[in-house]
């Protein structure tokens, strides 16, 4: 089991269930999945490009990533319908318990000029979104081998039904959210 799964079970539901007293232990917040989507727009003149992006999320989330098509032509992008743009992957269960500890532990703190996340950045829902620049934060990706640099998106959706209870969530993964 993945050790930021036992520090939730032992430590985080407990002190959630305390801080906003839940009766029912179904209530409490958990991590529902991270998608991790990365959008390649160079791929609309270099095909080799897209493969370069899959290799890349693999390394980074430990499964391969869903190549995602456009959906309409646009002229102005010299982009056509079905045209490779991008790769996704949702991580569940034990590989995202993984990857976020990857990324708290690991890639956040080489993060250039890091000053913490924003904690406006949720949607309403309980879901918190954010960016990263560079892939090459991440030690599975080795700096040699990559065609360019590439920024992704990083979504943690959560069973929170605000925004204060998947912060508090968040928090108790020591998730950096600056004050």
């Amino acid at each position: 089991m993945a050790r930021l799964h036992e520090h939730y079970k032992s430590v985080v539901r407990e002190t959630l269930k305390e801080a906003f007293e839940y009766k029912n232990p179904h209530e409490i917040p958990r991590l529902d999945k991270i998608v991790i989507n990365m959008g390649v727009g160079e791929a609309t003149q270099d095909k080799k490009k897209i493969d370069g992006a899959v290799d890349d999320m693999t390394r980074i989330a430990g499964q391969k990533p869903v190549v995602t098509l456009a959906k309409k032509s646009e002229a102005t992008f010299k982009l056509r319908e079905g045209m490779a743009i991008g790769v996704k992957v949702t991580l569940r269960q034990e590989r995202m318990y993984e990857f976020l500890d990857r990324l708290v532990t690991i890639a956040l703190p080489r993060v250039r000029d890091f000053r913490g996340l924003n904690p406006k950045s949720f949607d309403g829902r309980g879901n918190f979104a954010m960016g990263i620049k560079e892939q090459i934060v991440f030690p599975e990706v080795d700096y040699d081998k990559i065609d360019s640099i590439r920024g992704m998106d990083i979504i943690i959706c959560t069973t929170a039904d605000t925004d204060g209870e998947a912060l508090a969530l968040l928090k108790g993964f020591d998730m950096p959210f600056r004050t």
